[in-house]
């Protein structure tokens, strides 16, 4: 039988506490980023990037290729739908900007 000591249960449950604010940061900004607000197509950054929340509507732009999509875009989050590019909003999935990558 393992002989646990004060000393072992003390450290233990600091480290726990000490965890505790990490935990609660992580679902906080999980919480917060799935309420962000949907991009609105007027924002001066979307129209600088072209963005469009329907990507056949991007059609007359040279940048433009059938397929692509902000759902496969390297800068999307699907879990939140986010985009690294409009930090304090969502966007559409089936949306596109020009700043489009490949995910890797």
């Amino acid at each position: 039988m393992a002989k646990h000591s004060r000393r072992d249960f003390l450290r233990h449950s600091l480290l726990g506490i000490a965890a505790l604010p990490l935990g609660a940061g992580v679902l906080s900004r999980t919480a917060l980023a799935q309420s962000l607000p949907r991009l609105d197509i007027d924002n001066a950054q979307a129209k600088a990037l072209g963005y469009v929340e329907n990507a056949s509507d991007a059609s007359g732009n040279a940048a433009y290729e059938e397929g692509e999509t902000c759902a496969n875009c390297m800068f999307f989050n699907a879990e939140t739908e986010g985009c690294q590019l409009f930090p304090q909003n969502s966007v559409e999935p089936g949306g596109w900007c020009q700043s489009w990558t490949a995910k890797p």
